[in-house]
């Protein structure tokens, strides 16, 4: 079913339940299927809310881009570098009283630990469950795009680097045994591994949909259209670029999205709908991005905002995919829109309440609080449903 399909049901749906306009929500993969619906029924709803915005254009894809592979088109994986090496310039600032990967440079300290990796995978015994497993390159980039879906992600991330660095530095003779130092990094390294970070804190919090490991994450399929990306086989020269303009999420974003091959995904869809993104509608749409989205860059948003003519953004100033949930600042000016039609002020800018090395666990749990108090109200007015 394509997305024009899945618009029409949506429109078919608030016919038959008798309400004069749709109001909608969307995250993620869900923005485009609500700029699929504003554009296609521009008069038909009193309120569309989009947040972790994915470009439509970068999405369907059209002859301007059709050259590219998704990923290139939507760079979620220059997103997720961001992200990361904020957190690891801010570790460096915090120093390590609030940081333990702080020590010397934690950018360069994170590239030697990914060359370390790639040239030899480290095994981790468990000694708690009596178990070992291989801990790879590719291990530890897909640990740490799953912990930058969480507001709070950066805890896990650090932690696991600080041991790691620990765990893959060459024995050398003429140093002191490290036995006991390696031991406690192990040991730590396992408790981490055991309680690997699969579904985002926020959405946890604030009641959305459980997010998955980024190996099951990352495939994702653009809507079908009648424009077809590079073959399967230019698929590796462009992760290699990829990687070079994203360091470590490159690759893996790339790869998730090489089944939308012009040769692998072979699927036609003549109902598919391509255009256009930038319908005057009667009622605004709300553009929702953060800075630090490592799924959904926040340049999506922008660009969605200036295509449509009456659109606004809300920025928020946040780490995790959505933005929803981690401040009463984004949460409030969303649930605002959805339940008044009121817009934040144009060029508002959020602060998440969830900073790295900013708050303590005390803080981060009446956050979670109140953004789990904000959902159960929107929930309670039926604009949103389980």
């Amino acid at each position: 079913m394509s997305t024009a399909e899945v618009a029409r049901d949506m429109e078919l749906m608030r016919r038959a339940v008798g309400d004069k306009k749709l109001t909608y929500l969307g995250f993620s993969y869900g923005t485009y299927l609500g700029q699929v619906y504003a554009n296609m029924f521009p008069t038909r709803f009193r309120a569309v809310a989009v947040d972790g915005v994915l470009d439509p254009v970068a999405w369907a894809g059209d002859k301007s881009n059709v050259d590219q592979p998704l990923e290139l088109r939507l760079n979620s994986s220059g997103g997720a570098a961001k992200a990361l090496r904020e957190i690891l310039v801010r570790c460096d600032r915090v120093g390590g009283a609030k940081c333990r990967f702080a020590a010397g440079d934690p950018v360069a300290n994170t590239q030697l630990i990914g060359e370390r990796l790639r040239a030899a995978p480290v095994v981790i015994e468990d000694e708690e469950f009596g178990e070992s497993f291989t801990f790879t390159y590719q291990d530890l980039v897909g640990s740490m795009l799953s912990a930058l879906y969480d507001p709070a992600g950066y805890q896990y991330i650090v932690d696991m680097l600080a041991d790691l660095y620990v765990l893959t530095e060459p024995p050398s003779p003429s140093a002191r045994s490290t036995g006991s130092r390696d031991a406690d990094a192990a040991r730590r390294l396992a408790a981490l591994h055991r309680t690997a970070p699969t579904r985002s804190r926020a959405a946890a919090r604030a009641g959305a949909s459980p997010t998955t490991t980024a190996s099951t994450r990352s495939p994702r399929s653009p809507a079908p259209t009648r424009e077809r990306p590079p073959r399967a086989a230019s698929s590796p020269a462009y992760a290699a670029q990829a990687d070079e303009r994203a360091n470590y999420f490159g690759r893996l974003w790339l790869w998730g999205t090489s089944v939308c091959a012009g040769d692998a995904f072979t699927g036609d869809d003549e109902d598919a709908y391509t255009g256009p993104f930038d319908t005057k509608t009667t009622a605004p749409v709300l553009d929702v991005g953060d800075y630090y989205d490592p799924a959904t860059n926040y340049a999506g948003a922008v660009s969605a905002a200036k295509r449509m003519p009456n659109s606004r953004l809300l920025t928020s100033d946040s780490f995790g995919h959505p933005a929803y949930g981690t401040s009463a600042c984004t949460t409030g000016a969303v649930d605002a829109y959805l339940l008044k039609g009121t817009l934040p002020k144009a060029g508002t800018v959020c602060v998440g309440d969830p900073q790295p090395f900013a708050a303590d666990e005390e803080e981060l749990d009446a956050n979670a609080a109140r953004q789990q108090a904000l959902h159960q109200q929107l929930t309670s007015s039926g604009l949103v449903r389980r």
